[in-house]
């Protein structure tokens, strides 16, 4: 490091702590040393340490589902399980309602959830709701004497920014990491399914997933997510969820429990060289609708193919498809969209108001009582063809049954399964449901009576 950019830093480090206490003078002989300390005490103690316990069932022999063969030999079926644990971190958001921030990687399929703060108190957390798309969850603690961190505007952090990342890396407890803002706007990287991230340089490693990146005020600004590590460790590229993003769906998971998110129904592509010249386009930036969905928002609106989308509610559209399905993402259902488009060589704002979207929903219950607690729905195109358990309520019965949220069924009584009319043909309240479920990169059969 040279001395000119030493002194820089000693300068800026300087004037930080200037705005939290006393100023420090330029003077090394007997004083202190410019230091994170005193931010890092408001902020160490609303960062919290999360740990998950989980009852995975051990996969038989296949045999084991016959009970011809059970009764034949004399054995008994019994299910065995093991106890499958892990370590993550969150963010103490609201002290007065007791809510944490965290990735939902980190609670996922969690049957007990407990969080310990930086005062050693050990707490049993509550789920309040999760978002798998965004890769964000909220949890509740008992609210008593808690530390929340202050939330920034993180659409005012800038390239170059000095941020801090507080987690629990590894489970060695908290610790913290200091970089600068890499990058903005990270998305089409296949991480999550809807990506807005903040690029930091700042170490990330496993554990510290749901833990604060900070700016030098303490301000909480993103929350750790995920790292490249094409060799397996830290090369310097993490992400983290900007604090706006991270609030906003926050909100939603307290106030109902899910990500209420509409449907515009547009279809985009990138904007490519011969894309740029055939539509006689002076900027790369934005992407244009090849596709609008028949009774759509979009169509309602005024849309059409060949529009080229350029901005969503005055955010510019830099970073193409992948940039619109996020900030569509984030609205809910009656939410206004202000869409700028370029239609020829006139530019134009278009009003849509966000609407429900199409995929058919049932509640469990109405199949089957066993089932009741969660909401079924047809599989996205990209997973494999079957019935989605969409979400599930904590403590009813299809969660008691070992049902959670994601999973995907393939088969019902025996009979394979696609969609939610043919899940119905086959299921008889008044009979033990037998199912098949894939969850992650597992398969395995569960008897639900």
């Amino acid at each position: 490091m040279t001395q000119t950019i030493k002194t820089l830093l000693f300068i800026s480090l300087c004037l930080v702590q200037t705005g939290l206490s006393a100023a420090i003078p330029l003077q090394t002989d007997g004083t202190p040393l410019p230091s994170l300390a005193p931010m890092l005490e408001n902020s160490m103690p609303a960062v919290v340490n999360i740990s998950t316990s989980t009852n995975v069932k051990i996969q038989e022999n296949p045999l084991m589902n016959d009970p011809v063969f059970r009764r034949f030999f004399n054995t008994p079926r019994n299910q065995r399980q093991q106890q499958k644990n892990s370590l993550g971190s969150g963010v103490i958001i609201d002290k007065d309602g007791g809510y944490i921030l965290t990735n939902n990687h980190v609670i996922d399929k969690a049957d007990k959830i407990t969080v310990t703060l930086s005062d050693g108190r050990q707490l049993n957390a509550k789920l309040l709701g999760t978002d798998p798309e965004a890769d964000v969850a909220v949890i509740q603690i008992p609210a008593d004497n808690l530390t929340a961190l202050k939330v920034a505007d993180s659409s005012q952090l800038k390239v170059g920014d000095y941020v801090v990342a507080i987690g629990n890396p590894f489970g060695l407890g908290q610790t913290v990491t200091s970089g600068i803002v890499s990058a903005l706007g990270r998305s089409g990287l296949g991480i999550e399914g809807y990506e807005d991230f903040i690029q930091t340089d700042a170490s990330i490693n496993p554990g510290n997933s749901g833990g604060a990146l900070v700016n030098l005020r303490g301000e909480f600004v993103g929350m750790n997510t995920a790292i490249l590590a094409p060799n397996g460790g830290n090369v310097g590229i993490g992400f983290a969820i900007p604090s706006n993003m991270a609030i906003r769906l926050m909100e939603s998971l307290v106030q109902h429990g899910e990500v209420r998110r509409g449907l515009l129904g547009i279809t985009t592509q990138d904007l490519t060289p011969e894309l740029i010249k055939a539509f006689d386009l002076k900027s790369q930036h934005g992407a244009v609708i090849s596709r609008v969905d028949a009774g759509s928002a979009a169509e309602k609106s005024g849309m059409e193919p060949g529009d080229i989308v350029l901005a969503i509610n005055g955010q510019e559209i830099k970073n193409g498809s992948s940039q619109i399905r996020t900030q569509i993402g984030l609205l809910q259902v009656g939410d206004t969209a202000n869409i700028d488009i370029l239609r020829g060589e006139d530019r134009k704002t278009i009003q849509a108001v966000i609407g429900k979207p199409k995929r058919p929903e049932i509640a469990g219950k109405e199949l089957h009582p066993t089932l009741q607690g969660a909401s079924l729905t047809a599989t996205p195109k990209d997973q494999v063809e079957g019935v989605l358990i969409e979400k599930i309520e904590p403590s009813s019965s299809a969660w008691n049954s070992g049902l959670r949220t994601g999973d995907i069924i393939v088969s019902a009584n025996r009979y394979r399964i696609r969609n939610l009319d043919e899940f119905k043909q086959v299921v008889n309240p008044r009979q033990p449901l037998i199912i098949n479920l894939q969850r992650g990169g597992e398969g395995f059969f569960v008897v639900l009576k």
